[in-house]
């Protein structure tokens, strides 16, 4: 006979004690893991930039036609697939592009045929919007409106 012999109820009991152990560190684990998650995710939007409204007023239109954006990044033109299609053949397919960086919102002109002109000016190269602002694109007149 050996010199120590435990009951078969304390070996279960033992037994327990170790999963109960395992099953404690399993949900802390898992705790902490889900809390890194979340932080993480409220960092991420926190940093990320959040466009202001953009609003683009059509001028001459009757009834008057307003466009309102909330994303960062609205393609203009003729195609179908961009953000702000309008419908005018003066328009190129892929006519100027309205992009929020830098906390202000840009206009750019991407090589359209009839050109972007903000305030009577050509754009050449990105320029920053103001409320106000009067964008010809082709024969579209629009006013810029930056709510908040």
């Amino acid at each position: 006979m050996p010199a120590f012999s435990a009951p078969l109820g304390a070996w279960f009991v033992l037994f327990l004690r170790g999963v109960l152990a395992l099953a404690l560190y399993a949900f802390l684990a898992l705790a902490l893991w889900t809390l890194w998650k979340t932080l993480k995710e409220q960092a991420r939007r926190v940093i990320s930039p959040q466009a202001p409204p953009l609003a683009l007023h059509f001028t001459g239109s009757d009834p008057a036609r307003v466009l309102r954006f909330t994303i960062p990044l609205v393609q203009v033109g003729r195609d179908p697939a961009s953000e702000c299609w309008i419908e005018d053949p003066t328009l190129s397919a892929q006519h100027a592009r309205l992009s929020y960086h830098h906390t202000q919102w840009w206009v750019e002109d991407l090589g359209s045929t009839n050109s972007t002109f903000l305030n009577g000016t050509a754009v050449g190269k990105p320029v920053v919007l103001t409320s106000g602002d009067e964008l010809r694109l082709g024969g579209v007149l629009l006013e810029v409106r930056l709510e908040n």
